[in-house]
C-alpha cells in the first residue's frame, strides 16, 4: 500500500507516518514545515525507516499535483490545514488558501490522476458551530447538555462559525461531495480534541498538552506568572489519545467501501470528557502542585460542551477508544518530560 499523508510532519501526521513505516508500506510524507515542531518531527521519522519526502506547500496547486501524478497513492491521509481558530480570526484570507484551496488542490489531483485512492479528512467539531440552541446544566466543575447522554452525533446541523469553522466546513464538504459527484472515496473526520506524543502544543492549540506543560513548569517552580484561560474552565471536551485516533484512521480506511462519502464524529466519547477544571485537578493529583491561574473572557465562537457520540463510527468500522483519559494524560506528561519542550 502506497500512503500520502499531507501535513505528515505534524502531530497527528507523524503519529500516522510512524504507524506506516511500523506495518512496512509504503510512505510518502508532504508539509511545508511552517508549523513549530515539524523539523523535529521529519528528523525523528527518519530514525524509524525510509520514506520519501516531499517539501511543498498544499496552496499551490502545482505542489500536491506532480506529487499525486508521480506517485498515485492508494490511502490519501490529508491533515495539511491551519487548526487554531484564534489564528483563523488573525489572518481569514491564509486560514482560507490553506483550508479550502489546498483541500480543492488535492481532490482535483486525485480525480485527475488517482480516482480510485481512499481520502481520509481530518475535520473538526467546529463545523457544528457554537450549539448555543442546546440547553446545558452547569455543574460544580462543568456544564453539561441536556438530553444527550452520548454526546454529539452527525446529524447535529453544520453551523459556521469563525473563518475556522468555515473553512473546515467548506472543505469538509467539498469531500463529500467529490465523493457523490465524482466517485472519489473520501472519509470525512470530525474531530474533538486530540493529544499525545508528537505534539508540541502552543496557547491556542493542543490545549491538553499546553496546559501539561504549564503544570510542569509550576511543579518545577519555572512559571514565571499564572497561565490565564478563557472563560470560567467548566467547557467540555472528549479527549483522545494518538494511538487510538491511528487506529480509527486504518481501520477506516480498511472499511472504506462503507464509510466512502460519509461523516464520523471522532473523539474519546463520554467516558472521556474533560473539563479544564478536572483537567486541573487531574494535573495537581499526579504531580503533586497546585495550579493558579487567571480568567479572560470567553473566546469567540467558544462552544460549552462538545463531546463526540461516536457510535457510526463503532458501527460502521467497529471502532472503539481503548485509552482512558488518565492513562492518556499520565502518557502526555512523560511525553512531555522527555521532550524536554524540544
Amino acid at each position: 500500500m502506497r500512503y500520502l499523508i499531507t501535513g505528515g510532519c505534524g502531530f497527528l501526521g507523524s503519529n500516522l507516518a510512524s504507524e506506516v513505516l511500523r506495518k512496512g508500506d509504503e510512505l510518502f510524507v508532504f508539509d511545508n514545515l511552517s508549523r513549530a515542531g515539524s523539523a523535529q518531527n521529519l528528523e525523528w521519522l527518519k530514525t524509524l525507516g525510509q520514506f520519501t519526502y516531499f517539501h511543498g506547500d498544499i496552496r499551490l496547486n502545482n505542489d500536491i499535483e506532480r506529487v499525486i501524478q508521480e506517485i498515485k497513492p492508494d490511502v490519501v491521509f490529508h491533515l495539511a490545514g491551519q487548526v487554531a481558530m484564534t489564528t483563523s480570526l488573525q489572518n481569514p484570507r491564509r486560514d482560507f488558501e490553506i483550508n479550502v484551496v489546498g483541500s480543492l488542490n488535492l481532490l482535483e489531483s486525485l480525480r485527475k490522476h488517482a480516482p480510485e485512492a481512499t481520502v481520509i479528512y481530518s475535520s473538526t467539531n467546529k463545523v457544528y458551530g457554537d450549539l448555543e440552541n442546546y440547553e446545558y446544566i452547569e455543574a460544580a466543575t462543568r456544564y453539561e447538555a441536556k438530553g444527550l447522554p452520548f454526546g454529539f452525533d452527525e446529524q447535529v446541523a453544520l453551523d459556521f462559525r469563525s473563518p475556522y469553522g468555515c473553512s473546515k466546513g467548506a472543505a469538509d464538504q467539498y469531500m463529500l461531495d467529490y465523493a457523490r459527484n465524482f466517485g472519489i472515496k473520501a472519509i470525512v473526520f470530525r474531530h474533538s480534541s486530540i493529544f499525545g506524543g508528537r505534539q508540541f502544543s502552543t496557547y491556542d492549540q493542543g490545549w491538553v498538552g499546553w496546559f501539561v506543560s504549564q503544570a510542569l513548569l509550576a511543579q518545577q517552580g519555572r512559571l514565571e506568572k499564572p497561565f490565564t484561560i478563557s472563560g470560567d474552565g467548566k467547557q467540555v471536551r472528549d479527549v483522545l489519545f494518538a494511538s487510538d485516533l491511528i487506529n480509527c484512521y486504518f481501520m477506516a480506511a480498511k472499511a472504506v467501501d462503507r464509510c466512502a462519502g460519509k461523516a464520523f464524529n471522532i473523539g474519546g466519547g463520554m467516558p472521556n470528557s474533560l473539563s479544564l477544571l478536572e483537567l486541573f485537578a487531574m494535573l495537581e493529583q499526579e504531580l503533586d502542585v497546585k495550579l493558579t491561574y487567571q480568567q479572560l473572557p470567553w473566546r469567540s465562537n467558544d462552544q460549552k460542551v462538545f463531546v463526540a457520540d461516536i457510535r457510526r463510527a463503532s458501527h460502521e468500522f467497529q471502532w472503539q477508544p481503548q485509552v482512558d483519559k488518565l492513562t492518556g494524560l499520565q502518557r502526555m506528561i512523560q511525553w512531555v518530560k522527555d521532550s524536554n519542550g524540544k
